[in-house]
């Protein structure tokens, strides 16, 4: 069993224990010495790490350590900007001696991947906008063996394994009822609109089948999935005939569901369901980095600063 999760961790602790490694760099600070950089995480969630003042017969062993690896540190819990981080004193790869069990080191979606992804295309397959459903299905099924392990982000909300789908049957299930209330909406054409706003974070993000994002691609980068997605809906409309402003409409919700020009899009929402889109995004964000602030805190107290909600303590009811 694992020694010690991050979500127990506190400031000033001194531990030994295991982590999977997400990022890892040897930087040079201003100093002008060497400290690896590392990104550490397990099933509980994630936390920043240095080894300061690496020694030049240190340095080719640290180089080592890929990302995906399990390692063995020996760190004291600091804080800097208000955020929990580690000094490793200590680190090491490990063996099949250390007897590692992946999952205390994978942090997933808490519902079935496979259920959820036939929750999402079972919407889909109900539409009765022609139009609307073959594009949905089409991705759903192009992209779905990814789907049942691939995180909605890098680092932030829903950086897990199969948190593309988690983000995305939540937001379907918040729309089903924003529609209830407001009833000038196209309903299938905001369910659309979120089943394929995110698509495109497949071929963004590149990550593993633990689902683990090492980074992103070169069209992620120069792109970014909103372009992206915009492409995709460009070709698949030609293929299936569908109208010039529907189409048109679906890749105006996908540019502008990021809302400010600093977040990537271009446009602001220009009809109503492309504004609930927006929102429908956010709620779940914020939910979810909320939930994720609240579980690492001990009831009564405030947590870190959360850096996607604008620096802020979130604080844990005592009941």
């Amino acid at each position: 069993m694992k020694d010690i999760y991050i979500s127990e961790l506190r400031t000033n602790q001194e531990f030994v224990s295991y982590f999977i490694v997400k990022t890892v760099a040897v930087k040079v600070g201003s100093n002008k010495k060497a400290y690896l950089d590392l990104l550490l995480a397990d099933k509980t969630g994630e936390i920043s790490a240095k080894k300061w003042d690496i020694a030049d017969e240190e340095l080719p062993g640290l180089q080592k350590i890929k990302e995906g690896s399990v390692i063995k540190v020996k760190a004291l819990v600091t804080e800097w900007n208000g955020m929990k981080q580690l000094r490793v004193s200590r680190i090491r790869q490990t063996s099949a001696e250390d007897n590692i069990v992946m999952m205390d080191y994978i942090k997933a979606a808490p519902e079935d991947a496979e259920e959820m992804y036939g929750y999402i295309r079972g919407k889909a397959e109900a539409f009765c906008d022609i139009d609307l459903r073959n594009i949905c299905l089409k991705l759903l099924d192009d992209n779905r063996e990814k789907l049942m392990y691939y995180p909605a982000a890098q680092k932030n909300h829903h950086a897990e394994m199969a948190g593309l789908l988690y983000h995305v049957k939540r937001m379907l299930m918040m729309a089903e009822r924003a529609c209830e209330v407001y009833t000038n909406l196209n309903r299938e054409l905001v369910m659309a609109g979120v089943i394929l706003h995110d698509m495109e974070k497949i071929n963004e993000i590149e990550s593993n089948e633990l689902g683990i994002s090492t980074g992103y691609s070169f069209e992620g980068k120069m792109l970014g999935h909103l372009i992206q997605g915009v492409k995709t809906i460009d070709r698949l409309a030609s293929q299936f005939g569908v109208s010039k402003e529907k189409a048109v409409m679906l890749e105006h919700m996908i540019l502008s569901h990021h809302y400010e020009p600093e977040f990537g899009s271009p446009k602001k929402p220009l009809f109503p369901e492309a504004e609930m889109l927006h929102y429908l995004d956010m709620i779940d964000a914020k939910m979810f980095d909320m939930q994720e602030a609240v579980e690492k805190t001990e009831p009564g107290h405030f947590s870190d600063r959360v850096w996607t909600l604008d620096n802020r303590t979130i604080y844990r009811v005592t009941e």
